[in-house]
């Protein structure tokens, strides 16, 4: 399978980390996305004229969207990161979304120069951290330790947490957001963790992660 990457996009840091955390392997082809721009190139329209990344090549099957290409991988190698069973997964994948429009728009703009309102990116983050800091809260106090329930992450977690992680590169902070400091700690010690840029390795000291 051939992974189109530009390794400084969440979108594409969440498929990458999915699949060290199944052991899949890709044959990632990076894309100069900032500052070349070879999204819109003509050579890289052909592939996916959505100008979008990551792309995935599977024989003659090719997904353009992210979300899609992580349940396409999850299903095919460990259902178990998929719980299709379950609603609220659409509800935490569409979260995560907002997020990319949010935290991860404003990291975005502070970071490469990308184009958008960021102070409304930081208030649209803001709420969405808020949220997933309660839920987080509670679900603790519930001995749940991911935002689904279950013995490790899912597809979900690691949609949000690659805007979650690293948002403070766009203004956002989690110092006030324990629950979120927390899970994004518990991803970092998950077997497979990668790190990115803006988003680092486990510290070998860190607190029991899952205390209230």
């Amino acid at each position: 399978m051939i992974l189109y990457d530009a390794h400084h996009l969440a979108e594409c840091y969440a498929v990458r980390l999915l699949a060290v955390m199944l052991g899949c392997d890709l044959t990632l082809v990076p894309v100069d996305v900032y500052p070349g721009h070879e999204h819109h190139a003509e050579a890289f329209a052909a592939i996916n004229p959505l100008a979008s990344l990551p792309v995935l090549i599977d024989g003659e099957r090719v997904l353009t969207d992210w979300q899609e290409i992580m349940v396409d991988l999850a299903l095919r190698h460990d259902a178990a990161w998929c719980p299709l069973h379950d609603p609220a997964l659409v509800g935490w994948l569409g979260m995560a979304r907002d997020l990319g429009g949010s935290a991860g728009l404003a990291r975005m703009i502070e970071t490469f120069g990308a184009p958008g309102d960021a102070d409304a990116a930081r208030a649209r983050a803001a709420i969405l951290l808020d949220e997933i800091e309660r839920r987080l809260w509670f679900g603790e106090r519930s001995g749940w330790h991911w935002l689904m329930p279950g013995p490790h992450p899912t597809v979900a977690d690691l949609a949000a947490f690659v805007f979650v992680a690293p948002c403070e590169d766009g203004g956002s902070s989690l110092r006030d957001r324990p629950a979120l400091r927390r899970w994004c700690d518990r991803i970092r010690f998950a077997p497979g963790f990668v790190a990115m840029s803006g988003v680092f390795p486990p510290m070998a000291n860190t607190a029991d992660l899952n205390a209230g």
